[in-house]
């Protein structure tokens, strides 16, 4: 994938998602071989009102670049100011979501809703390009519904508005993140455009990574809920094509060591107590299919501190050990 100074062979990145794709978390998945990592997507207008919840949002550590800021919004102005306020936090690009299908979004008449106003999705995105001198790239869908797919239309829009980049999860908006995705699409929208073409959607193993690059041609790969208790995908993706060879699941030793640095950095950039809090949902993934794991993972989400965590973890290893379930 290559566009303005970015330049990634067979690139993986790591999807936007609200309330995951925090700066710890987007650290933990760069650690393991991320090449871009998205900000949770952010509204323009909290952006404009200058929001302490948005400029966290935007807050971005130097060992995680390449990063992008995604915003959304619907209204054209507001975007444009607020893709000044993003540039100027210091973001390597800007991403626009009309993607996200959930109702308080497009009610707002944003994400994926301007699916059904492809003028003026081509006119937000001239509007952020020609206000902002770093990249702007966007995030969508295949249309709004089975009736309504627009993507072979829209994406030309976009590349003529200033888009240096297309990621396109490949499912409609009445779909929202059920049902089967569709990929033939990517060599259609290519077919259509210059800029890269990103895939999106279901992509949540090292096999589907390599079978999405081989089956579609398409620039990179964004894994989104593949990553989730999972950063260890990117790693094992990266390694897989590089190889052929499936490399083995991540030991539970690494398992209980990364989630403990995913910890640390929670508390690092959120303080105590919000760090230690928020950072509890995802006990679930790191510990997923370990020996008796719901143990330890009750004890966990009412722990009082990092230390307390820390030696239920480290106890619940050597348990595994001694139990020969490593």
């Amino acid at each position: 994938m290559e566009f303005d100074k970015i330049f990634i062979n067979n690139a993986l990145l790591l999807a936007p998602m609200e309330d995951v794709t925090d700066l710890p978390f987007r650290v933990i998945c760069k650690r393991q071989g991320a090449d871009i990592v998205y900000s949770e997507f952010i509204a323009s207008e909290g952006i404009v009102r200058d929001s302490a919840r948005s400029k966290q949002k935007m807050e971005i550590a130097e060992e995680e670049r390449p990063c992008a800021i995604q915003i959304f919004g619907h209204d054209v102005e507001n975007m444009v100011k607020s893709a000044k306020v993003v540039e100027d936090s210091g973001a390597d690009f800007i991403d626009i979501n009309y993607g996200c299908w959930v109702k308080k979004v497009v009610t707002r008449n944003a994400g994926a809703a301007l699916l059904k106003d492809p003028d003026k999705m081509a006119e937000m995105t001239r509007r952020v390009a020609e206000s902002v001198d770093i990249p702007v790239t966007v995030k969508t869908r295949l249309g709004w519904s089975k009736d309504e797919i627009v993507i072979l239309k829209v994406a030309p829009m976009l590349e003529q508005a200033g888009a240096k980049a297309l990621a396109v999860h490949c499912r409609t908006r009445d779909q929202g993140m059920k049902g089967p995705v569709d990929w033939n699409w990517i060599p259609r929208i290519k077919e259509v455009v210059g800029i890269p073409v990103i895939l999106n959607g279901d992509v949540i193993t090292p096999e589907d990574t390599k079978r999405a690059f081989e089956a579609t041609g398409c620039d990179a790969v964004m894994i989104g809920r593949g990553a989730i208790g999972n950063p260890f995908l990117f790693k094992r993706s990266k390694l897989y094509l590089q190889s052929g060879e499936l490399p083995p699941e991540p030991s539970a030793e690494e398992r209980i060591n990364v989630c403990l640095g995913h910890l640390e950095l929670s508390l690092k950039y959120k303080g105590f107590p919000r760090g230690l809090y928020e950072f509890r949902k995802h006990y679930g993934g790191y510990l997923k299919g370990l020996f008796n794991a719901s143990s330890v993972r009750q004890k966990l989400v009412v722990a009082g501190s990092f230390e307390e965590c820390s030696r239920l973890l480290q106890d619940y290893l050597e348990y595994l050990v001694k139990e020969d379930r490593i």
